[in-house]
């Protein structure tokens, strides 16, 4: 087991190991593992790793989840990400690989979005009683949502990086597109009634694309 400087932590072991006892090896190591990371982190800023280092940990504020992330090096022909408890992820498979490695991640976080946002989405239109007719899990590169004249709403699964306020601010103001396709007075005054501190939540999601790490832009 090693830590590289930017926290990615790797276990190299036989070809037919059994990631599901990795979690048995990391506890025994966990005193360990904790203190270096620790250091380590206490070395460089936040969210400054390299977009060619692999990630050590996703922060996903609008969950309140915190993902330790393992790389279990092997001779497995694909990357599989895989939940080893509430707090670490480990990627088994060629981990050497940092692109593979980034896709492999970057499609856990789109499954993981559509666990998360469209629940979140149907508990908003319902207290709103604005319907929609469907919502898609996406990754714009310039929006966080949409919404079509046929009322289906798309949404970024880098949302999930957001804080919980945000979040709220861009379902609901999707929602409110359902009732107007524009930014007229009216459809700001609908989303007003929603979230009478909408202009707030505005001014901050112009610079919420600092709350995405930078691997995630990197290569895709």
């Amino acid at each position: 087991m090693k830590i590289s400087p930017y926290g990615e932590i790797e276990v190299v072991v036989p070809p037919k190991f059994d990631p599901q006892q990795l979690s048995a090896i990391l506890h025994q190591k966990q005193a360990w593992i904790e203190q270096t990371l620790a250091r380590l982190a206490a070395q460089r800023q936040v969210n400054a790793e390299p977009t060619t280092v692999k990630p050590s940990q996703i922060k996903l504020r609008s969950l309140d989840e915190t993902w330790e992330i393992v790389y279990l090096q092997s001779q497995r022909d694909r990357l599989q990400v895989i939940a080893l408890n509430a707090q670490r992820l480990a990627l088994a498979g060629p981990s050497h690989q940092v692109a593979h490695c980034h896709s492999a991640l970057r499609q856990w976080l789109k499954l993981r979005a559509k666990q998360a946002l469209p629940h979140w989405l149907q508990q908003l239109s319902q207290a709103a009683q604005l319907p929609y007719t469907k919502v898609t899990i996406r990754g714009q590169k310039t929006r966080w949502g949409s919404c079509s004249s046929q009322q289906h709403i798309s949404l970024n699964y880098k949302l999930l990086f957001l804080p919980p306020p945000l979040v709220d601010y861009v379902l609901i103001h999707e929602l409110c597109h359902t009732q107007q396709m524009n930014h007229s007075p009216a459809f700001w005054q609908s989303v007003e009634q929603q979230r009478p501190d909408y202009q707030r939540s505005r001014e901050q999601l112009k610079k919420a694309w600092q709350y995405i790490p930078q691997w995630l832009e990197s290569d895709g």
